[in-house]
């Protein structure tokens, strides 16, 4: 369930939708994005999550950027059904390298990057991602990623239904997105004194297994 629910998520087959910083946005498999004041009105979700985002601030054209995300279950339940990734920014290549807890797997599709582990998060517990994307040379501007975490209110007995199953129920979901913009700075033709480049942005360097490409190469 976890997986098949993580590459739906990553097919846009389950809607995911912007969350404010720190607060939970609803979402069920029919649904679109939903205001503070709508959310504020329904249940709350069987667990909260708190967002810590560290990122790359910026980079040179072509450039890496380097994403260092945490999460941390608030309760007041545990969490067995929620992944940790979000939207990773427009214009990069296809291949990224990531680290995280062990047993952890991941998928991306499009822009979005999702992971999940193999046990269920307790309440106090958090859970961590890292991961690096590099820039195709021609992205210029802000590179803007939104990550965090989404989970699902999955019932007792509900774990393996399939996609038709889960639009028709309409079981809840929940978004804590963070947006990271990065700067990507295009170096003048004739430097002067005053030219600052930006860092030079360390290689990630984690295990060849933990390489993932985009399956649809349309980043």
């Amino acid at each position: 369930m976890r997986k098949s629910v993580g590459l739906l998520l990553a097919s846009g087959l389950i809607a995911t939708p912007l969350a404010v910083s720190g607060q939970a946005t609803a979402a069920t498999t029919t649904a679109t994005a939903t205001t503070g004041a709508a959310t504020s009105a329904q249940a709350k979700p069987y667990s909260s999550f708190k967002i810590s985002l560290k990122h790359t601030k910026r980079t040179k054209r072509g450039g890496k950027i380097t994403y260092y995300l945490k999460a941390k279950n608030l309760g007041p339940h545990y969490a067995d059904y929620y992944w940790i990734g979000g939207e990773v920014p427009k214009g990069v290549v296809p291949t990224l390298r990531w680290g995280a807890a062990k047993g952890t797997k991941c998928t991306w599709e499009g822009r979005w990057f999702w992971c999940w582990g193999k046990y269920r998060l307790e309440k106090g517990a958090t859970d961590w991602l890292n991961f690096q994307v590099t820039l195709k040379k021609g992205t210029k501007g802000i590179a803007k990623a939104r990550l965090g975490i989404i989970a699902y209110d999955v019932p007792l007995g509900a774990e393996n239904i399939d996609k038709e199953e889960l639009e028709r129920i309409g079981i809840k979901g929940y978004t804590w997105l963070k947006t990271a913009k990065t700067t990507i700075v295009t170096p003048p033709r004739r430097p002067t004194k005053t030219w600052t480049p930006p860092p030079v942005v360390q290689e990630y360097n984690p295990p060849a297994s933990h390489e993932e490409s985009n399956k649809k190469k349309d980043t």
